[in-house]
């Protein structure tokens, strides 16, 4: 089979994908579908009860895989790298590569070739060119890095076709795309894992496990944040600065919250028995640094001049869970402070807190509580004695493959082992749904000047009997 069809041939001869040729993250759709602030938060009515014929997802086991045979959509930079790490896999065989750039998917097709000696399918031409890779190889897999408009219609479709989604942060942007992937996670029996990479780090792998062992005590409390200075996006053409700051431009709210809200809310097994989110209040700063980093180094006519940001630079949310516990959220993307996903965790016998990585608490070796274990000297102990057993296991592989320090690796690790086991994802469909709800739960209560709102239950009351995550080993 040749890289492209006549048929795509075709289309790219009539310019259908020359729109995207200056647009960033490879899958990126000229026009970005951003919800207006009512569609956010509206969830389009979903049914009170499971509807008949679909299965909760809690705890669901598909059918073991010898080999996982996967497809890529979307291979710009995200998508590449996941592309480039699993070509040397055990037990995956990577059978199609899409992406609206032909060079891009050129170049993924290349590069599984050069890896593997098998020449995957190449897709491209085309917004829906990827449903002609699923309707013809059948993948039992697919990963999605797309821009963030097209992650819950891509998983969807995906998953109608037979195959498992694995999906970009955030899994989508509003209350209906979510349940909209719920309810056919459930209807078509397929997994749909967002993939939250953070929560396979070294750090917060250790703090889970710790947190297992009771070594903190009861938990009361947590701090979350992906706090990441991206203004220098204004200047991209075609990575993720070419997209990615529109949404400064139309939502005020947490517009990235998973990588600092992941960890802590399966440190507190939350949407599983243990305990559930329960409601918000969310309140945002002005908007002033990128229109004044737009005004300083842009063009006075560049776009970034002619369109007001409404997002404001810090965003501060607090989360109580049905428990009573409470999680700080935070983000911006826009100040110039150091990053930091902050990824604290406090009970009622001790603190596990990050960047820098500290710990304090009375069987840690400090009950006096007024000074922090940390430093590579301080925490040399608590490492030997509390490493995860995940990491242990294949940490060292993960860091010299690479990605986030070797998170990105043991994520896509665990995926395919899962896979292969028939075991249950380590993040369910409903874990990336709520921690995907907070972009459209924060926009909504800032809109009501920090009035408290309630999160729906993606589970329809599943999550009472689903069983926390395991310290896998």
């Amino acid at each position: 089979m040749s890289i492209f069809s006549s048929r795509r041939e075709f289309l790219k001869s009539l310019g259908l994908a020359a729109g995207a040729a200056a647009v960033g993250n490879g899958f990126t759709a000229q026009a970005l579908d951003i919800p207006s602030e009512e569609r956010l938060w509206s969830t389009g009515v979903p049914a009170p009860s499971r509807p008949s014929g679909s299965v909760y997802m809690g705890g669901f086991r598909a059918p073991a895989l010898d080999r996982v045979r996967i497809a890529f959509i979307g291979v710009g930079g995200r998508g590449f790298s996941h592309l480039a790490q699993m070509c040397v896999m055990d037990g995956v065989e990577i059978t199609g590569v899409c992406d609206l750039k032909q060079d891009l998917t050129e170049r993924g097709v290349d590069r599984v070739l050069k890896k593997t000696g098998k020449k995957p399918a190449g897709y491209s031409g085309g917004e829906r060119e990827y449903l002609s890779m699923l309707r013809e190889l059948k993948p039992d897999a697919v990963i999605i890095s797309t821009d963030w408009s097209s992650h819950a219609r891509i998983a969807c479709d995906s998953m109608r076709n037979g195959a498992h989604a694995f999906v970009e942060v955030p899994m989508a942007v509003s209350l209906e795309e979510l349940w909209k992937i719920v309810d056919t996670s459930e209807a078509t029996q397929k997994h749909c894992m967002m993939m939250e990479n953070v929560n396979y780090g070294r750090d917060e792998l250790m703090f889970l496990n710790m947190v297992r062992q009771g070594v903190i005590g009861d938990l009361l409390h947590g701090e979350a944040s992906y706090i990441h200075c991206l203004v220098t996006q204004l200047g991209d053409t075609r990575g993720e600065g070419a997209w990615r700051p529109e949404y400064h431009t139309k939502i005020n709210g947490n517009l990235y919250p998973t990588h600092g809200l992941g960890p802590v809310a399966q440190y507190m097994s939350l949407a599983r028995k243990d305990d559930n989110f329960s409601r918000l209040a969310a309140f945002a700063s002005p908007a002033l640094g990128r229109t004044a980093y737009a005004k300083k180094h842009l063009p006075p006519d560049h776009r970034w001049n002619r369109t007001p940001f409404v997002c404001g630079d810090m965003n501060t949310a607090i989360v109580k869970t049905n428990l009573g516990r409470t999680i700080v959220v935070q983000l911006d993307e826009t100040s110039p402070r150091p990053y930091s996903r902050s990824n604290l965790i406090q009970g009622t016998a001790g603190t596990l807190a990050g960047f820098p990585t500290r710990i304090a608490g009375e069987k840690l070796g400090n009950g006096n509580y007024h000074e922090w274990i940390q430093g590579k000297d301080g925490l040399k102990a608590v490492y030997e004695k509390y490493d995860h057993p995940l990491w242990k296991r294949i940490g060292d592989l993960a860091m010299k493959m690479g990605g986030h320090g070797g998170m990105d690796f043991v994520m896509l690790y665990r995926m395919v082992e899962c896979l292969r086991r028939g075991e249950p994802m380590d993040q369910n469909v409903y874990e990336g749904a709520y921690w995907s709800s907070l972009l459209p739960l924060t926009a909504h209560s800032i809109a009501q000047g920090g009035v408290p709102v309630e999160f729906p239950d993606f589970t329809r009351g599943g999550w009472k009997t689903t069983a926390p995550l395991g310290v896998i080993s």
